[in-house]
């Protein structure tokens, strides 16, 4: 019996690491993606390498799309600092239609490989606010996705996946361990530097701590 395929967007964090964990754990083949968007955090692509590998995607493929070119974000703007101290509202961080054009290179992949399920980390729970991780958005993107694509149109539905949508970190870290992922791997840091090595200031390094304390499981994140 063959196994279905499905795309995950996997950026090297902690969360795209646990929903390629889920993705195998369902019995998916895993096609592995990865994008380079012009973020200051690319140690997060080496992250991703490394995660990919090691959970047994059957191929694991780097684009490239810089959204650095556009702005407007701390995280492809360097003259923009990344917070350090938590706010109310949407955070500078937040890097405009980010997600919308990832899922997008994510259901190209997809068609190609004739696969229909594609897979995101995106968490709606202990997370920085951002309107392209909401269930809403992730349900508005299936209808684009039926709409307009040659296979949808002729009627192969297209599945987003975004199994940690409700999760806390909390659970996020257990249950990620529970499916054998190895978090030392992964690099969630807004500011890592070129060895993947974490601030422990910005928003990403505190949710990412505050998740391994809830699960009761030691931090393994290098910290410089």
């Amino acid at each position: 019996m063959s196994h279905p395929k499905a795309v995950v967007l996997v950026s090297g964090g902690l969360d795209s690491a646990t929903a390629l964990a889920v993705a195998r754990a369902r019995g998916f083949v895993c096609y592995a993606l990865s994008v380079g968007y012009g973020q200051r955090h690319e140690a997060e692509l080496a992250a991703a390498a490394r995660v990919a590998a090691a959970l047994g995607a059957r191929e694991h493929r780097l684009m490239r799309v810089n959204l650095a070119d556009i702005g407007g974000s701390a995280l492809t703007d360097a003259s923009i600092a990344v917070p350090e101290a938590s706010s109310s509202g949407i955070p500078v961080t937040y890097v405009p239609a980010r997600n919308t054009v990832l899922l997008s290179l994510a259901l190209a992949w997809a068609e190609v490989l004739d696969a229909r399920d594609i897979f995101v980390g995106v968490t709606a729970v202990d997370y920085s606010g951002y309107p392209d991780c909401r269930p809403e958005f992730i349900e508005a993107f299936a209808h684009l996705a039926n709409l307009a694509t040659k296979a949808g149109v002729e009627g192969k539905h297209w599945h987003i996946h975004a199994p940690l949508i409700a999760w806390s970190k909390g659970r996020i870290v257990r249950e990620g361990i529970g499916l054998g992922v190895d978090y030392s791997l992964t690099v969630s840091c807004y500011q890592a530097d070129s060895d993947g090595r974490a601030c422990g200031k910005c928003d990403a390094c505190r949710l990412r701590r505050a998740g391994f304390e809830a699960a009761g499981v030691a931090d393994p994140t290098r910290y410089r």
